[in-house]
């Protein structure tokens, strides 16, 4: 075992279970951080807990906690792991971090409520929507006898259209939930059309169904009960490869959309500023900004403002704490087309999280945009050793002569989907363990999907004293060399830490339908735990009331 550098410790103040309720309840700015690896966290955390692993502090911690003087309170399962990751905040410049006393375990104790799932405050809104808007639904039998006996009927999917393009129900229409009011009335022009909006499981259909209803559309609208989840239960097939093709509004239609859409963040309360309001903002070091662009992100490519992140509108809903962890922070959406940005402020202004601001960028913008990606800023502490690059040919040739171990530290879904062949894939957490394990004079590999995080990685990893590579542009250089691949779970070394396994992803049939049951009734228990203490929520419906279901 090498000897294992180790952080200058940084002994971060500790508050109690209470203390931190008051300080939630306070609603002032706020980042609570679960600093375990995302699929542990999942198992039980606190509800307003965002995920940050401690060992991609430095890869997510800038776009989820921009501001170095946030106010910061980690957390973990049970105490172990905040001294370590308070320690590396500091490192990286955030000088205003506690951590809770016994973690998650504390939290219960003390007798409030403990959530397990991901995004978690998002999915018990959608359960309020519809409870509180009386959301119309349509179950999978009745909206297949509707098909079959020629109604007109519209299907819209929700989703990103990455998801949508994994797999569909048959016949349905790619339009995320945000731009649902901006493009849906080109498939549904004759108001006697039902639109029936379908996502994996509940919420985004909830939300995507509730937004046209509140939009105005003048439609019958539901939702699919339990999306394709339910579609698979019933025994019917879904479509797969199905390009998302998403139709562009007519000047008619959009006219119409922007009233519809001024109309809804009126309700909400959503507020507009102008171009001085938003510089004061940039500029008020007290506060955090976060600023989003929600367009397709083929127009976020195109050209976007310098600085502006994306965020697709219907993701950012459905995944906030993923976008934004400091809560009660400021939200401003660019308005490029007077529909998709108001839209995607009014569900933020319900969730009540943050303060929620629309800025329309207006002609001058044109002569300052930028192009391409979203950038993306890794921090690292000064004075850390960067870790050596290695080429995936020579990574191969060391690998085949045993000189070598190839570790994947992405996320266990993508690598059991496709992964190097001679790859075994491990949370990074978990990494040390196994490398003690290798024998002598054994190179350690460290990839991921561009590189990117295995470098920071492995540099953590260099500076404990391990000899370790990156591989210089990650598992795609690999698949992109033609090189020997694999797939299955078969070398998942920490199952789900990392990350939950997509219910979608077992092969077995009896195993993904009771997966998701499970989900399902997960879901829909979201609405007990939120009236229990430390599950109290700032969750405001604005919604009309749904037309009434339709009838068979």
């Amino acid at each position: 075992m090498p000897n294992a550098a180790t952080l200058t410790p940084t002994a971060a103040p500790l508050l109690s279970a209470t203390d931190l309720k008051a300080a939630l309840d306070a609603r002032d700015e706020i980042a609570l951080l679960d600093v375990r690896e995302t699929g542990q966290y999942a198992r039980q955390h606190l509800l307003y807990a965002v995920s940050l692993p401690l060992w991609r502090i430095g890869w997510l911690v800038d776009r989820l906690v921009p501001r170095r003087d946030t106010r910061i309170v980690l957390t973990d399962l049970d105490g172990s792991l905040v001294q370590e990751a308070a320690a590396r905040l500091a490192g990286l410049g955030y000088v205003d971090v506690s951590a809770l006393a016994g973690g998650t375990l504390a939290w219960a104790a003390a007798g409030y409520e403990v959530f397990s799932g991901t995004n978690v405050p998002s999915k018990a809104f959608g359960e309020v929507v519809e409870r509180e808007a009386q959301t119309p639904h349509i179950d999978v039998r009745t909206l297949r006898e509707k098909i079959q006996r020629g109604d007109k009927v519209v299907i819209v999917d929700g989703r990103t259209p990455q998801e949508f393009r994994n797999f569909s129900l048959p016949g349905a229409h790619s339009i995320p939930n945000a731009e649902l009011p901006y493009r849906v009335r080109e498939l549904a022009p004759d108001p006697g059309t039902l639109v029936v909006v379908n996502c994996a499981g509940r919420t985004r259909s909830i939300i995507g169904a509730q937004t046209l209803i509140d939009a105005g559309l003048p439609n019958p609208v539901a939702a699919l009960q339990d999306g394709t989840m339910a579609w698979l239960l019933e025994g019917h097939a879904l479509e797969h490869g199905r390009a998302p093709l998403q139709p562009e509004p007519s000047p008619a239609h959009l006219a119409r959309a922007r009233e519809d859409a001024q109309a809804l963040a009126r309700r909400a309360g959503v507020v507009r500023i102008e171009a001085r309001e938003l510089a004061a903002f940039a500029a008020d070091t007290t506060r955090t900004l976060y600023r989003f662009d929600v367009r397709s992100a083929e127009e976020y490519r195109a050209g976007h403002l310098p600085d502006w992140r994306w965020a697709p509108g219907g993701q950012l809903v459905q995944a906030t704490d993923e976008y934004v962890g400091t809560r009660g922070a400021r939200v401003v959406l660019a308005d490029w087309d007077g529909v998709r940005a108001l839209v995607t402020a009014a569900w933020l202004a319900q969730l009540g999280l943050h303060e929620v601001f629309v800025f329309s960028p207006g002609p001058s913008a044109d002569a300052e945009l930028e192009t391409g990606d979203e950038r993306v800023r890794i921090l690292r502490e000064p004075g850390t050793p960067l870790a050596p690059w290695i080429g995936v040919r020579q990574a191969q040739e060391l690998a085949d002569a045993g000189q070598a171990r190839i570790f994947d530290i992405d996320k266990n879904p993508l690598f059991a989907r496709r992964h190097i062949a001679q790859a075994a894939f491990s949370a990074p957490d978990s990494l040390p363990r196994w490398l003690d394990a290798l024998p002598g004079g054994t190179v350690a590999v460290i990839t991921s999907t561009d590189g990117a995080l295995a470098q920071l990685v492995a540099s953590e990893l260099l500076r404990r004293g391990y000899d370790v590579r990156a591989l210089a542009g990650g598992s795609q250089a690999w698949f992109d060399a033609g090189l020997p691949t694999g797939s299955g779970r078969e070398a998942i070394l920490t199952g789900e830490d990392d990350a939950r396994a997509d219910s979608y992803a077992y092969d077995d049939p009896a195993v993904r339908n009771r997966k998701f049951r499970e989900y399902l009734d997960w879901e829909v228990g979201l609405l007990a735990q939120i009236e229990r203490p430390g599950g109290e929520t700032p969750f405001r419906v604005a919604g009309r009331p749904g037309h009434a279901a339709p009838a068979r």
